[in-house]
């Protein structure tokens, strides 16, 4: 599976979009999230493993964003999770 964080892969070749797929790591402490890189590859693999359910070659566009919970009244641990974004492609076959 490539990943890319532009819109192109790194072997130029053509791309068929399938659609835009996305999945999150599980949700921890914000205080646990000072190095959030551990939470940004287990985001990146669930995105994978979402993108290779619709048969893609390929996600472009890989972006990171943070869902947050503040419920004070709840709970007393403020919650966040990391999400990754992409586009699911099929790559054209070599000629």
């Amino acid at each position: 599976m490539q990943i890319s964080f532009t819109n192109e892969v790194e072997s130029g070749r053509v791309l068929y979009p399938l659609g835009r797929v996305q999945a999150s790591a599980s949700w921890h402490g914000a205080a646990l999230a000072a190095d959030g890189e551990e939470y940004r590859k287990a985001a990146l693999a669930a995105l994978i493993e979402k993108a290779r359910e619709f048969d893609a070659d390929a996600i472009i566009g890989v972006d990171y964003g943070f869902d947050e919970v503040k419920l004070a009244d709840l709970c007393a641990v403020e919650l966040r999770r990391v999400s990754a974004t992409g586009i699911a492609v099929k790559l054209a076959k070599a000629a």
